[in-house]
């Protein structure tokens, strides 16, 4: 199957209660795989993984969006607005964009694009300023992937937690 044709195929939209599991296991297979390969000294621990897996306390207070192929959830992200519980933006009017991942076996084949354009999307109908997001530091690939999408690299609002770094990226909308 070419990329276009899944992307194509693809059909995003808003999460749902029934596909809290699914977009769960995503995750935690998309970052326990994926980051592996580029970060092995990475450790996802029980509770970091409770924590992915627990989308209905994200779609309590975001908007988790999914990627969806011949009827199986196969990508994902959440978008949470200005001010929302667990919101990592470090400015006041910028939404924050968290949890993107596709399904292992459509790694590759463009399904980030469509899921960042619908989020995008959504940050504008909120009339926010920007969308801020954080990535792991090391994970160049993932940077440049956002700095082509026209993010900036921010430094100021970088995060130094105790058990990762997280450099910051902005995409101004206004």
């Amino acid at each position: 199957m070419s990329d276009s044709d899944v992307v194509s195929r693809a059909v995003i939209r808003e999460a749902g209660p029934g596909d809290d599991a699914a977009v769960g296991e995503l995750l935690v297979s998309a970052f326990t795989t994926q980051y592996a390969k580029k970060l092995p000294e990475v450790v996802y621990t029980e509770a970091r993984k409770q924590e992915l897996r627990d989308v209905a306390a994200r779609r309590a207070v975001a908007s988790v969006l999914v990627a969806e192929v011949d009827g199986e959830v196969v990508g994902t992200v959440a978008l949470f607005p200005p001010g929302a519980p667990g919101s990592e933006a470090w400015l006041p009017r910028a939404a924050d964009l968290r949890g993107l991942a596709t399904a292992v076996k459509y790694h590759g084949k463009g399904l980030a694009k469509p899921l960042l354009d619908a989020a995008e999307a959504l940050a504008r109908t909120w009339d926010v300023d920007a969308v801020a997001l954080h990535v792991r530091r090391g994970a160049e690939g993932v940077g440049r992937m956002y700095m082509k999408r026209g993010f900036q690299r921010v430094p100021e609002g970088d995060m130094s937690l105790p058990t990762v770094y997280l450099e910051a990226y902005l995409l101004p909308l206004k």
